[in-house]
């Protein structure tokens, strides 16, 4: 579903893609409900410049480069038509978390999926030494934007995410990292605040917005709080002639669902109703709104069967409300397909339980 943003500036994914005139050889050699959380405060209740800095020191191991040729997709989707000048081709970078010290790292789908086979990864050593991978294994949701990757690598410095039941808080300072507009930028840091969170933004999930300057190449970089964990993966922005600093991130809670079932499926197995939606003009529009969501079409047996049809009202999942698309996708994270909810809906005018059995999106 199309969110409204008639007078919004444009969303811009941040893989960078450089177009370059001939073949470059920048490659190194290959070497193998929100409001039910609760919030611990950081350690460092201060933002020095000190704590900043130890901060920034404790996770740039944890960051990786990612850079491939860029698809002709990405090429075209920045203006570009990869010919414009003989032998021309592109580059797209990226950056990555590591999840895991044998290689697995996690990025934004977009990014990975913008460069052709052969991508690598660019890490950070002890006294500032870099190694580069080959990427051997790929596994992209492009619902979530989010993608785990696997190098042949040992011992890597794996980066501690927040816990699922942190959730954080507007005005908390962060600190961004990433490989922004060039390899020879990787791992720049910037720092700012958490400016709004369940931000529902052009995206399936709940997003967290922060001022904290993200670029072009920021894309699957971690977002880390005063203690040095990851509290998302920067996803986009705003861009446009007199907007800044409105980025957007996507939480560590959404993160550990995707990853975890990338690692267990190879793919996303999302609960579904079986049914797509419509949302009310005030939620469309980012108002706030008590408005239900209607039923736009039913997609399933299962829910026909239940006697959902086309023009009924949802109000609740198992108890919980619903106003949006993004509101009812944040209730199924928590729930696999082949498990029975029960919905609150109005049908002919009439108040009325379904039970539906989930199904696979």
């Amino acid at each position: 579903m199309k969110l409204f943003r008639s007078k919004l500036p444009a969303l811009v994914l941040l893989t960078s893609v450089l177009m370059l005139p001939a073949q470059p050889s920048v490659w190194a050699s290959d070497t193998s409900d929100a409001s039910s959380y609760t919030y611990s405060s950081p350690k460092y209740a201060a933002s020095t410049t000190s704590n900043i800095s130890k901060i920034i020191a404790r996770i740039s191991p944890s960051v990786v480069g990612i850079v491939g040729t860029a698809s002709a997709e990405a090429i075209a989707a920045e203006g570009g038509s990869g010919d414009e000048e003989p032998g021309g081709t592109g580059i797209a970078f990226g950056s990555g978390v590591i999840i895991s010290s044998d290689g697995w790292i996690v990025t934004n789908a977009h990014v990975i999926d913008s460069m052709e086979p052969g991508a690598k990864v660019i890490t950070s050593e002890a006294k500032g030494n870099s190694k580069t991978y080959l990427v051997k294994e790929i596994y992209s949701d492009t619902v979530s934007d989010l993608a785990i990757i696997k190098i042949n690598a040992t011992s890597l410095k794996v980066a501690s995410f927040v816990s699922s039941k942190e959730q954080p808080v507007v005005g908390e300072q962060v600190v961004a990292i990433g490989t922004p507009l060039s390899l020879s930028l990787r791992n720049s840091a910037t720092s700012g605040i958490i400016s709004g969170v369940n931000r529902a933004v052009d995206a399936s999930y709940k997003l967290l917005q922060t001022d904290a300057a993200i670029n072009p190449g920021n894309s699957g970089g971690p977002l880390v709080n005063m203690d040095g964990k990851v509290i998302g993966i920067n996803t986009m922005k705003y861009e446009a002639l007199g907007v800044d600093n409105l980025g957007f991130t996507i939480p560590a809670d959404t993160v550990q669902y995707i990853i975890g079932q990338l690692f267990k499926y190879g793919e996303v197995h999302r609960a579904s109703l079986g049914l797509d939606f419509e949302e009310s003009e005030d939620a469309l529009s980012g108002m706030p709104t008590d408005d239900a969501l209607t039923v736009g079409k039913v997609n399933s047996t299962i829910a026909s069967k239940a006697g959902i049809k086309k023009g009924d009202i949802l109000y609740s999942v198992n108890g919980k409300k619903v106003h949006t698309v993004v509101d009812l996708n944040e209730i199924l994270k928590s729930y696999v397909p082949g498990q029975k909810v029960k919905l609150v809906m109005q049908s002919n005018g009439d108040i009325v339980n379904r039970q539906v059995k989930l199904s696979k999106e």
